[in-house]
């Protein structure tokens, strides 16, 4: 079973408990519809990951079956600890390419798009960042480190870098001189000048000071998180594609000109462009992207989360033992959960139509199906569902859930 299912518990406490303590010092570091689209992107990156990461780790598997160089003993402490800092210094490689090229930037943005920074913001990451990561790391199978050994020590390294994302922690002195902590990757999350193209390291900050891109924290000038295009929305799928529409437009453009060159170049070119410089920018001048939700939409956003989260956690359990077309069936239901919920933050008027018709359809299809998607529920527990949805939609039908005016953002 994916080890993330046993993480998700732990991610949503350990958010609980930051919302408690921040409000306890008051320090405004969440903001709900954020926070919400920030797991949002994290459901969709796992739901996305059953599909592409399983191929990933497959291709590491075959490339070292057929060309790893040397035996390395799975069962000595040593390979272990070399494995975890190679992995890491790839991982800064890949993370610094992240942000240096424009196809991979495309997948990273997905990450920096948020204008908080809490312990949901760790959750908030690409959908697409597997397709093009993965091949970056064939060199430690060829070097050969056992699938085993790779599999955990990636798993140390992404874990390791959830609990940098909160603004409660501040500096740690020499601890934030070799390890990575919410001081320097919060630098790495800012917009403001100082910040750009700093702090990538995963887990150890040595890489950064080794090939000078390390930033520390200034005091006088507190950083403004997000990008310097800004996301302004709350559809997580359009999270994941605005700037890939972006790129294949560019592309098509220059193809149109009949310059093939120039059409392949968008792909690979720094995200401020060739030759270019990133303008610089006035902290004070950042207007956090919102649409004003009322505290209704807030609620019922928040409802139907805890809801999606459930047969979300569902699906990355059982996805491996799905067919592939099963398994896409079930990937749309969760992505709608969330576009939905998107706009209906956004304020958007079609919003509750869409939602209402998405609550019948899923309360539908969980009573009359005999199975859901491999797990045969009792009947007691499919008249809970149903009442829960069916609740849903009378909160809906009641004018509960309002939207305000549609944003002109999209």
């Amino acid at each position: 079973m994916n080890p993330i299912v046993y993480a998700i518990p732990v991610f949503m406490a350990s958010i609980l408990l930051e919302i408690v303590v921040a409000r306890w010092k008051r320090v405004p570091t969440y903001d709900i519809p954020d926070a919400l689209t920030s797991l949002h992107f994290g459901t969709l990156s796992q739901t996305i990951g059953a599909f592409v990461k399983v191929l990933g780790f497959g291709l590491y598997v075959a490339v070292y079956e057929r060309w790893h160089a040397m035996e390395l003993p799975a069962n000595a402490w040593w390979v272990w600890v070399a494995a975890l800092v190679v992995y890491d210094l790839i991982y800064y490689w890949i993370h610094r390419f992240g942000h240096e090229v424009n196809c991979l930037w495309a997948a990273h943005q997905v990450h920096h798009s948020s204008e908080y920074y809490n312990l949901s913001t760790a959750l908030r990451q690409s959908s697409t960042g597997a397709v093009v990561g993965w091949p970056f790391y064939l060199v430690m199978a060829v070097a050969g480190v056992p699938p085993l050994v790779f599999g955990v020590v990636a798993l140390i390294d992404l874990l390791y870098q959830y609990w940098v994302h909160t603004e409660l922690v501040r500096k740690l002195g020499w601890f934030d001189r070799v390890f990575v902590s919410p001081s320097n990757h919060r630098v790495h999350h800012g917009q403001n000048d100082y910040c750009i193209d700093r702090n990538y390291g995963g887990i150890f900050i040595v890489w950064d000071r080794l090939f000078g891109t390390f930033q520390e924290e200034r005091d006088d000038e507190p950083v403004v998180y997000g990008i310097r295009k800004p996301l302004q929305s709350y559809n997580a799928v359009w999270g994941n594609l605005h700037v890939w529409k972006e790129l294949f437009a560019n592309s098509w453009q220059a193809l149109r000109r009949g310059k093939l060159g120039d059409a392949v170049a968008v792909f690979f070119a720094p995200p401020a462009g060739w030759g270019q410089h990133v303008e610089h920018l006035d902290p004070a001048s950042v207007r956090r992207f919102d649409t004003g939700a009322p505290r209704t939409v807030r609620r019922y956003a928040l409802v139907q989360y805890g809801l999606l989260s459930l047969y979300a956690t569902h699906f990355i359990a059982v996805a491996p033992q799905l067919p592939l077309g099963t398994r896409a069936l079930y990937a749309c239901v969760i992505a709608a959960a969330t576009v939905s919920a998107g706009w209906l933050m956004e304020g958007r008027k079609f919003a509750p139509a869409v939602e209402a018709l998405r609550l019948v359809l899923l309360g539908g299809a969980f009573l009359l199906l005999p199975d859901w998607f491999g797990w045969v529920p009792t009947q007691q527990v499919k008249l809970a569902v149903v009442a829960l949805l069916a609740t849903s939609l009378v909160w809906l039908g009641l004018g509960l859930v309002k939207a305000p005016e549609e944003s002109p953002t999209l």
